[in-house]
């Protein structure tokens, strides 16, 4: 399975990553407190425990907390920070007095974002830097500055972006004399336009799918790492009620609880070895920092290695509510 190319270090990142959204005690102005702090070390604690190696971040995480709340553990671990990947995003701007809320790829933001981000996290360097969402005003050559300078000084050593197209990307790419290493997008067993997009062609009912036409096709062809946001599905087919959900999401859960039963594994581990089963090597990042959830996810990769493609399309056509074409 495909790796970031973390060549420097010799770092290799994991195929799971944790999440730090959650991180820093919510998404308002309360100071980061002790317990928040406590509940980061678990969380860290227990997603090494599983051998993930790669932490994944954004400059507006709990308005900036989660960065800061995850400085604050690597200051207490001397040492943690060569053996981790750290990834952060940045891009978005919250909505501020009479501003809305809005997105910014302008090379004086991104430069900006870069050094809150490592004042934040307390470290000198980030591994990857992705741009959250797309701005609509991109400047391709802006981005290269911004991005050459970042590289320049040893602050970013390679970068990526989520929630982009292919033609965004080739846009992008264009202006870039390093090639883009990963593209973080919404891919679940909840979301499948993902896989639509593929099995409709040729298809009327695919006129409504809009994940991006050839978008996994191109990640792969230009070994761009993907990366699934929301991979769990807020726990739908792994434990959350689902009594006022659809009927596909019933059948489903309980199809993966049945599933989890047979192969004495988690249901974690069987909704992210799905998605680890396409051969896009997708690297799911987890949402949660409940260390129960995580050591849950502990044999997804396995679990994946060994799925069959039968297994695969049951769950796939579970989820979906009705047949393929």
């Amino acid at each position: 399975m495909k790796r970031i190319p973390l060549v420097e270090r010799g770092v290799a990142a994991s195929r799971l990553v944790m999440g730090c959204m959650s991180l820093g005690g919510g998404w308002n102005r309360n100071p980061i407190s002790a317990d928040d702090v406590f509940a980061a070390e678990r969380a860290v604690e227990a997603a090494l425990a599983i051998g993930i190696t790669m932490f994944d971040h954004a400059d507006i995480y709990t308005l900036g907390k989660a960065e800061e709340t995850f400085g604050r553990v690597l200051a207490g671990r001397p040492g943690l920070r060569e053996q981790i990947v750290v990834q952060s995003k940045c891009g978005i701007r919250l909505a501020e007095g009479s501003l809305p809320g809005r997105f910014d790829f302008s090379r004086e933001h991104i430069l900006a974002s870069i050094d809150g981000s490592l004042r934040r996290l307390g470290t000198p360097y980030l591994d990857v830097l992705l741009l959250h969402r797309p701005d609509a005003l991109m400047e391709p050559d802006e981005i290269a500055e911004a991005f050459a300078a970042a590289k320049a000084a040893g602050k970013v050593r390679h970068f990526g972006v989520s929630n982009m197209d292919v033609g965004q990307m080739r846009f992008l790419q264009r202006a870039l004399p390093d090639a883009l290493v990963v593209n973080q997008l919404e891919l679940s067993l909840a979301r499948l336009d993902w896989l639509d997009q593929g099995v409709h062609v040729n298809q009327k009912v695919g006129a409504g799918v809009h994940f991006g036409e050839g978008l996994l096709e191109h990640c792969q062809t230009e070994a761009i790492q993907i990366q699934a946001w929301g991979p769990l599905a807020q726990g739908r087919f792994s434990g959350r009620p689902v009594d006022d959900q659809p009927e596909s999401v019933r059948a489903t859960a309980a199809l993966v609880e049945r599933m989890a039963g047979e192969k004495a594994v988690s249901r974690e581990a069987i909704v992210l070895g799905w998605l680890m089963r396409h051969p896009a090597g997708i690297q799911p990042v987890l949402g949660t920092i409940d260390p129960g959830r995580l050591a849950a996810c502990a044999g997804a990769e396995a679990l994946a290695a060994a799925m069959t493609r039968d297994e695969w399309y049951t769950l796939f056509v579970s989820a979906r509510g009705e047949r393929l074409p």
